[in-house]
C-alpha cells in the first residue's frame, strides 16, 4: 500500500478541522447499502482488521450481508476509481476505501456523486476538499500510537529481563524494527513504540530498516534476519504480514507484531501485537447515514474509545508482570496522565529538546503548532499521523 506521507500544514488542518460535511438525508436501516474497497484481502493483516471492523458494524446495526458490497485486492490506481463508481452505481449510500493511495481516486468519484458519502482511511486530503466546498468526503484513522507505546513497554520489560538474566548487557538492548516505508504513519509508529520501551529500559536503542512494501512476507523475513544479524535482540514491525515473527521464531528472538496475534506463527517468541479496531468508526459513520447526521471530516479515536488495543500478552514469551504493567500504562494514557509524545522523554538532533529544535528553525519548525503543554499533539488536528521526525536513540536507514 503506497500510503506515502503527504504533508499538510497545521494551520490549514486546524482551520478545516472545524468543517463538517453537510448532514445527509436519513436512510431507513433496511435501505442502507455500504461499499468497501480493500487493497488486500483476508490473508493480509491490515485488510483483515478492516474486514473485522465492517463485520462488527454490520452486527451492531443489524445489516444483512446483501447490504454490504466488498471489493478486495483493488490497486492504488484507476482501478480504485472504477471500483468506487461501480459501488456508487450499485446504490451504496457510503463508500469506504482503506489504502492511502486510494484517496485521490476515491475523491475523484466523490466529485461525481455528491449525494453519496466517501470515507478514506489513513489519508490527509478530506479537510482541504471540504474547505474548497466538498460536503461528502472524509478521512479516518486511529490513535494507534497509543497502542504501540503500550506494546513498547512490553518490549522494554523483555529487554530488562534479558539484561537481568545475563543474556545481554545494558548497552546491548537494541530493538530492530521492520518498517514498510519512511512515511509519517510508520515513523510515528516506531517512535511511540520506542518511547514505550525506553520508559522502562532507559538504555534501549532502535534500528529501523524499510522493506519498501506494505505486505511482502519474504522481504519482511529477510529484513528481520538482517536486523538480528546486526545485533538486534528484539524485533517489531510496521508491515502487514507474519514474515518478521516467523523469522524470529526460527532464530529464537523475541518479537512484537502488528495487526494480528502472532502467536500462531511465533508461539515461543511473540509477546503481543498492537492493532487497530475499525469497528467503532464504521459503526459511527453508517449510523450517521441512518440518522441523517454529519460525519466528521477527520475522525480519530484511541484506547479510551476502543479504537486501538493490544492483543493479550503471551506469557510464554513475555517478562513476568507484563500484563499487569501494560494495564497500568493503558489506564495512564486513557486518563491523560501519560502523553505518548511527552517532549521531556526524548531529544532530537543530538540532544536538543524538541522545543529548542523548533526555536532554532530548520526542518523542526514545521512542528511548532503541534507542540504545546509539554507534548506533541499527534492526531489531534487531523486524523493521520504527523510525527515524522527521527528522535535520538533511533537509527532509521532508508
Amino acid at each position: 500500500m503506497n500510503r506515502k506521507f503527504i504533508s499538510l500544514t497545521l494551520s490549514a488542518a486546524m482551520a478545516v478541522s472545524m468543517f463538517s460535511a453537510a448532514a445527509v438525508q436519513a436512510v431507513d436501516v433496511s435501505e442502507v447499502k455500504v461499499g468497501v474497497i480493500y487493497v488486500g484481502d483476508e490473508n493480509e493483516g491490515y485488510t483483515a482488521s478492516h474486514m473485522k471492523g465492517i463485520q462488527e458494524m454490520k452486527e451492531a446495526l443489524g445489516l444483512s450481508d446483501d447490504q454490504i458490497i466488498e471489493k478486495t485486492q483493488i490497486p492504488e490506481d484507476e482501478s480504485c476509481y472504477d471500483a468506487a463508481v461501480d459501488l456508487a452505481e450499485s446504490g451504496c449510500n457510503i463508500i469506504f476505501a482503506t489504502s492511502f493511495g486510494h484517496e485521490s481516486y476515491l475523491f475523484q468519484a466523490a466529485a461525481e456523486y455528491d449525494d453519496i458519502q466517501f470515507a478514506h482511511a489513513t489519508g490527509t486530503q478530506a479537510a482541504a476538499y471540504t474547505e474548497a466546498g466538498s460536503t461528502n468526503v472524509h478521512n479516518y484513522f486511529t490513535a494507534i500510537h497509543e497502542a504501540r507505546y503500550v506494546a513498547g513497554v512490553a518490549a522494554g520489560m523483555k529487554l530488562n529481563e534479558m539484561i537481568e538474566n545475563g543474556d545481554i548487557k545494558e548497552d546491548e538492548a537494541k530493538i530492530g524494527y521492520v518498517g514498510a516505508f519512511p512515511y509519517a504513519e510508520v515513523i510515528s509508529g516506531f517512535s511511540s513504540f520506542y518511547l514505550g520501551a525506553k520508559s522502562v529500559c532507559p538504555t534501549a536503542t532502535m534500528e529501523v530498516q524499510y522493506t519498501q512494501s506494505w505486505a511482502d512476507m519474504a522481504k519482511e523475513q529477510e529484513t528481520a534476519k538482517k536486523l538480528i544479524s546486526d545485533n538486534c535482540v528484539l524485533i517489531s514491525q510496521h508491515a502487514d504480514t507474519t514474515g518478521a515473527p516467523s523469522a524470529c521464531q526460527e532464530l529464537g528472538v523475541p518479537c512484537v507484531g502488528y495487526n494480528i496475534d502472532m502467536t500462531a506463527v511465533a508461539p515461543d517468541v511473540a509477546i503481543t501485537s498492537p492493532s487497530n479496531s475499525w469497528g467503532p468508526y464504521y459503526t459511527e459513520a453508517v449510523q450517521c447515514i441512518i440518522d441523517g447526521t454529519e460525519i466528521p471530516v477527520d475522525w480519530c479515536k484511541g484506547l479510551i474509545d476502543g479504537s486501538c488495543y493490544i492483543f493479550p500478552v503471551n506469557e510464554k514469551a513475555a517478562a513476568p508482570g507484563t500484563t499487569e504493567k501494560l494495564a497500568e500504562v493503558e489506564e495512564q494514557i486513557k486518563s491523560g496522565e501519560l502523553k505518548v509524545y511527552d517532549t521531556s522523554t526524548f531529544t532530537v538532533d543530538g540532544g536538543k529538546t524538541l522545543e529548542e529544535a523548533i526555536e532554532e528553525g530548520g526542518d523542526f519548525a514545521q512542528y511548532a503548532d503541534y507542540v504545546s503543554d509539554g507534548y506533541f499533539h499527534e492526531s489531534e488536528f487531523r486524523s493521520a499521523p504527523a510525527f515524522a521526525m527521527t528522535i535520538d536513540g533511533i537509527d532509521s536507514q532508508e
